[in-house]
């Protein structure tokens, strides 16, 4: 499952991603709610961890209006503030839980695990498009039936081309999703060229030129 860490402090940042790196989970980042409000646009996260206090910003305001739209991805509030009713605002506004600083960085990952098993309930665990199954819990592709052997960067590269079946998904959506690091170059062609070998014919990954690359019809 991916989730997402807005947090301004660069090494609490750092931190908190990398320990949910370590118990399994996708990670992207941003520092400020700008940053994080284009992430948004294009995934859509198990859980979100927010500073609630972004520069000169409020992260509840967000998320307030956000969930007036519509938006139910669960939020889980880091402040340093930690009265009564600073934690009464944080749910009032739309968060689903609320840690106060300093905290435990096991319970934090803990928090967060719940969280995303909770947005996790009636969605798909299995992805699939014509005769191409893409299992999301158990890491597994299948085509016609057979399992596939896929390396971990080729699973994350087809599972999100699966997730965003018909649509465009370019080489930097590529990159933020599937890679920690920005990858040398050629890289990402690489990993599709090899896809397309090891899911035989007929062709599902398709180059939209100029743009990236769709799965789906042709």
């Amino acid at each position: 499952m991916r989730v997402m860490v807005v947090e301004d402090d660069e090494n609490l940042r750092v931190a908190v991603a990398a320990e949910l790196r370590g118990s399994g989970l996708d990670v992207d980042t941003a520092g400020d709610i700008p940053a994080a409000d284009r992430a948004f646009a294009r995934t859509d996260y198990a859980c979100v961890v927010f500073d609630r206090m972004l520069g000169d910003d409020d992260a509840i305001d967000y998320v307030q209006r956000q969930r007036a739209r519509g938006w139910t991805t669960p939020v889980l509030f880091l402040t340093a503030r930690d009265a009564v009713g600073d934690r009464v605002a944080g749910f009032a506004h739309g968060g689903d839980d609320y840690l106060v600083k300093p905290f435990a960085v096991e319970e934090l990952t803990a928090r967060v695990h719940k969280l995303c098993r909770r947005a996790g309930v009636g969605r798909p665990t299995v992805l699939r498009h014509a005769d191409l199954e893409v299992d999301c819990i158990r890491h597994e592709v299948r085509r016609a039936g057979v399992l596939l052997s896929l390396s971990g960067r080729e699973f994350a590269v087809l599972e999100y081309l699966a997730a965003h079946v018909g649509q465009v998904v370019t080489r930097t959506d590529l990159i933020e999703h599937c890679w920690d690091d920005e990858p040398m170059a050629n890289v990402v062609e690489a990993v599709i060229k090899r896809l397309r070998r090891k899911l035989h014919g007929p062709e599902l990954i398709h180059t939209v030129h100029g743009h990236g690359y769709r799965l789906g019809a042709a």
